[in-house]
């Protein structure tokens, strides 16, 4: 979602990304941003602590939201998507219609059903067997896609960035009981991802914005 709002405050010409570095959504941004060496002025939000000039500019009050001049990209595969139009160097965008769905797919009922896992006392009433049920039905299904390297064969799209930070935030609710199912193409697929230098980019830990600290570039080059 794009919305326009007017505020005076911006200190660079870059466009400013509130970030927390633990949150899958601000993860798969950040790694659209290393794709397309896209800059940004980083701002890492602590959530129980969202500063009042994030708050003033996110319609939802949740990371990740993207500053531009007067403009607000406040959803993340919006904002992968507004960086990789930009530079897409690795062709993450030449992906069969396929990636849509299956992106749409895992931020809808996977998630879904993650978030009931992980936060299974904020889920009294929900039969949790159903909800490890939808996740692993669509584990299996990546697992029957991944016959090479990628979802889509031999080179990385958006989807696997997008989906990625979802399936490694699902493997650690119980990596020793992930470690265990029958889905070795999801796993090495995973293992990959968190042992690149790309994650490891993505990962770095900065301190918690304030106003007037020092401006944080990312990616850095």
């Amino acid at each position: 979602m794009e919305l326009m709002i007017n505020f005076n405050e911006h200190i660079t010409d870059l466009p400013i990304l509130y970030s927390f570095r633990r949150c899958p959504y601000a993860m798969r941004s950040r790694l659209s941003l290393v794709s397309s060496k896209v800059n940004v002025e980083l701002r890492e939000v602590i959530l129980r602590e969202k500063p009042y000039e994030f708050l003033r500019v996110s319609p939802s009050a949740t990371v990740p939201c993207l500053v531009i001049e007067n403009k607000v990209i406040d959803e993340s595969l919006d904002i992968m998507i507004w960086a990789l139009n930009k530079n897409d160097p690795e062709n993450w965008l030449d992906m069969p219609c396929e990636g849509y769905d299956l992106i749409k797919e895992s931020d809808g009922p996977f998630k879904n059903a993650l978030d009931e896992i992980k936060y299974a006392s904020r889920h009294p009433d929900i039969d949790l067997n159903e909800s490890h049920k939808a996740a692993c039905r669509f584990l299996f299904k990546l697992e029957t896609m991944l016959t090479e390297s990628y979802l889509f064969g031999d080179k990385s799209t958006l989807a696997d960035f997008s989906i990625l930070p979802f399936i490694r935030q699902f493997a650690n609710i119980d990596i020793a009981w992930f470690k265990e199912q029958p889905w070795p193409k999801v796993q090495h697929w995973l293992n990959r991802f968190i042992n690149s230098n790309r994650f490891e980019q993505i990962q770095s830990k900065y301190p918690q914005w304030r106003v007037n600290d020092n401006i944080t570039i990312f990616p850095e080059a």
